[in-house]
């Protein structure tokens, strides 16, 4: 509303109050607070959309700078590799296309390019950190680069291609020299993972939640890896109702909180913990 208008409106409301007000200036005053409340409507929707479109520009400027990480070979290899670069090192991953676990993810980005950008935030050095799934290992690379002890697993028939990419990106290059252990979900968890050395303070998880028939092991890992002060940092694409289902079922025994979200790649990055341990919450952190 202009100064104009605001002064046009206050005179009515003197009016108003005083005992000579007719029928026709009554009517008149409505008229003009309609008018006035059509005009903040318009107001509030054009904020909202401002707002809205300057949430897509940053969130393509920040998709474009993760996405940007990535390098391929100038030249053909023997093995097909993508490069990466975080934390001050050039990462190279061998792929394989005919496994979803031999590839990387948007997700695995998302969630670098947070590790990296937040080392303030969330220090790693020393940390002691397992990696869920970790497929090609790119998340767990990059958490050891950032100087923690890191534990990274996969299913057995992975393991091979793992060992490779996190031997051949972190050997004399990190304060611990990450391991890699055989976890397939929901099975054998006690044996393989005692409760009692489970003191984990990081779980990261990049892109676990698909259309697979696992989701109840999943969810049994998370809680079983999971202790009151663990915190999970969960990168997640929404593909089908399949993803809501499980963070619902997920919410039972966590609480969440969404640190991050990318409209333009359906991914969200979570931070997770035991419910009602997780402290007052920061300021939403941006990436």
């Amino acid at each position: 509303m202009d100064i104009l208008a605001m002064e046009e409106w206050e005179r009515k409301f003197v009016v108003l109050n005083t005992s000579d007000v007719d029928d026709q200036l009554m009517n008149g005053l409505w008229h003009s607070m309609d008018l006035t409340s059509q005009d903040n409507h318009l107001q509030n929707q054009w904020v909202r959309e401002f707002e809205r479109q300057e949430g897509e520009k940053e969130d393509d400027q920040i998709v474009a700078e993760i996405m940007g990480r990535r390098f391929f070979p100038d030249l053909i290899a023997y093995k097909a590799w993508e490069g990466f670069h975080f934390a001050d090192h050039e990462i190279r991953i061998t792929e394989a296309t005919d496994c979803y676990g031999a590839v990387v993810w948007p997700s695995a980005l998302v969630l670098c390019y947070f590790l990296e950008t937040n080392s303030k935030q969330y220090n790693l050095v020393d940390k002691n950190v397992i990696e869920i799934g970790a497929g090609t290992g790119l998340v767990s690379i990059v958490a050891s680069l950032l100087g923690a002890f890191v534990t990274a697993t996969d299913l057995p028939e992975l393991l091979g291609n793992l060992q490779h990419n996190v031997l051949q990106n972190t050997k004399q290059k990190c304060k611990h020299q990450p391991c890699v252990k055989e976890l397939s979900w929901g099975i054998d968890l006690e044996k393989n993972f005692p409760k009692s050395s489970c003191n984990f303070d990081y779980i990261m998880a990049a892109d676990v939640v698909y259309h697979h028939p696992f989701l109840d092991e999943l969810l049994q890992t998370f809680d079983h890896l999971c202790n009151n002060d663990t915190v999970i940092l969960w990168a997640m694409k929404f593909r089908l109702e399949n993803e809501n289902r499980f963070v619902d079922r997920f919410q039972t025994l966590f609480d969440l909180e969404m640190i991050s979200n990318f409209p333009s790649l359906n991914i969200a990055l979570y931070k997770a913990m035991r419910k009602g341990r997780m402290k007052a919450r920061p300021s939403q952190l941006r990436v």
